[in-house]
């Protein structure tokens, strides 16, 4: 009987040990997950790669001098299956943070995003260098999806690209997007700010094709806001009586090795852009336009002018009569040629 009363005393004591052991394991590993490294650790950039497992993570982490102690962390995440939850992408952390807090921002995915302006009447040529300096998408990859028909079909859009659907505004990415969630935040924006407009469109029997075409086309003509209306309203005139819209930009779009010099071959030069050659509108839009050229294109001023020229101080000069632009040419032209002349 003395034996087994002693046999229980060891067991108990054994037992006892055991959890104490295992209370102060517990309060250790808790402490670890929220104690940060370094409590004045400054904050920085840590990429985490598409496809890293855990381990890769966390030494990472490790590395960046974000935590310690890599095998705790890597216990505590598989504990709690943060593991299998961890989001590729850029985030700023900092020692200063606590593992459980690291953990929490990994899972949540709250990576950086980089403010990027798209400006008013780029192509879709120029907005896919633009994102690809910036390291948001490659160009190939974007340029891609924007002539994807399939993209274009599901989005139920006339083509046929995307060319003047990708709207021009300022938007938050994350870098090595995925072309289509870059393209889905800027139709998504395209279709909220014509929304408003689509009684107007329904009112001038014209279709969305044509609107953003033409107001591409005015886009891409001046940028001076007070003569976007001024101009809407000579091309509309001119396919109202049949004319050629005769646009230079046109010409550009249809060119594949524009080198910044129009010249009178471009401009008899067989493309389906060539404003010069072909009656109507091109087949699509030439630029991404702005709500202003979109406007202008709606609510066109009421005018019987026919023609404009550059007064090459970024205004025009608009004519009702061929005659009339003839001079302004005249005069306009002389004036640019002797500046050139004057050394």
């Amino acid at each position: 009987m003395a034996l087994f009363s002693f046999r229980k005393k060891i067991i108990l004591l054994a037992l006892g040990a055991v959890f104490l052991l295992a209370l102060v394991f517990a309060i250790t590993f808790a402490s670890y997950v929220i104690t940060p490294k370094d409590i004045a650790g400054k904050s920085r950039v840590v990429e985490i790669p598409e496809g890293a497992t855990f381990k890769e993570v966390a030494s990472i982490l490790e590395n960046s001098g974000i935590i310690h102690k890599r095998n705790w962390f890597l216990a505590w995440g598989k504990l709690l299956n943060y593991s299998r939850n961890i989001k590729s992408g850029e985030y700023r952390l900092s020692s200063s943070m606590p593992p459980i807090k690291v953990l929490n921002i990994l899972t949540r995915g709250v990576i950086i995003m980089h403010p990027i302006t798209i400006p008013e009447g780029y192509t879709a040529k120029q907005i896919a260098a633009l994102l690809s300096r910036k390291g948001i998408v490659e160009s190939k990859k974007f340029l891609a999806c924007v002539n994807d028909p399939q993209v274009l079909k599901k989005y139920g859009l006339p083509g046929p690209t995307l060319e003047g659907y990708l709207y021009p505004d300022t938007y938050h990415f994350a870098r090595n997007m995925d072309a289509s969630k870059v393209i889905d935040a800027m139709v998504t924006r395209f279709r909220q700010v014509i929304k408003p407009y689509k009684e107007r469109l329904r009112d001038l029997s014209m279709d969305l094709k044509d609107l953003i075409t033409l107001a591409s086309i005015v886009e891409k003509e001046t940028g001076v806001q007070k003569e976007r209306p001024l101009i809407a309203s000579v091309f509309l005139n001119r396919l109202k009586r049949g004319m050629r819209l005769e646009s230079d930009p046109t010409v550009i779009y249809g060119l594949k090795d524009f080198d910044g010099n129009l010249t009178r071959k471009d401009l008899a030069k067989q493309t389906p852009y060539n404003t010069y050659v072909i009656r109507g509108l091109p087949p699509g839009p030439i630029a991404n336009p702005g709500i202003e050229a979109i406007k202008a294109v709606l609510y066109p001023a009421k005018t019987e002018y026919l023609y404009f020229v550059s007064k090459n101080d970024g205004s025009h000069y608009f004519s009702k009569t061929l005659e009339e632009h003839n001079r302004a040419v005249n005069i306009y032209q002389k004036k640019r040629r002797r500046r050139e002349k004057t050394p």
